[in-house]
């Protein structure tokens, strides 16, 4: 099977990946791209390198197509990740910080998340929020 994105190191390329796997200084996703791009320099294929380093094949091929189409620091970097949207506006934040701070309601002796979370829904300063994200925000303040 041929590879469609040929990786072929240049030694100083080389040299800095080997000294990158013998330094404990990086983080573990660095170190996998950096045997990934070794292995892939000595000719193995994406399966057989998947298989050494126990990874998906998928990871084999991405590193090295983004270090053909992009170089070797680009290759070992990690591309931010978007992640979820905030479910609280800072508005809303501050408001359910408030509340918690406050007295509870009439008939209990303290607010619960659950509480708090039904306090901001009833109230239609949001949607739905769980009683995790109410306990997550607070949590924050700390």
């Amino acid at each position: 099977m041929s590879v469609k994105y040929t990786v072929s190191l240049t030694q100083e390329e080389q040299d800095k990946l080997l000294d990158l796997t013998k330094k404990g200084k990086n983080s573990a996703r660095t170190f996998k791209k950096a045997q990934i791009l070794l292995l892939a320099n000595e000719g193995y294929t994406d399966s057989v390198i998947a298989d050494m380093l126990m990874l998906g094949e998928s990871t084999v091929h991405r590193t090295r197509q983004r270090y053909v189409e992009e170089g070797v620091e680009l290759a070992l970097s990690e591309r931010p990740r978007k992640g979820r949207d905030k479910k609280l506006t800072p508005q809303t934040e501050a408001f359910l910080i408030a509340t918690a701070c406050s007295n509870p309601p009439t008939g209990h002796e303290s607010w619960t998340m659950q509480l708090l979370a039904d306090k901001l829904v009833s109230l239609e300063l949001i949607d739905s929020i769980s009683d995790e994200t109410v306990r997550t925000t607070l949590k924050k303040i700390k």
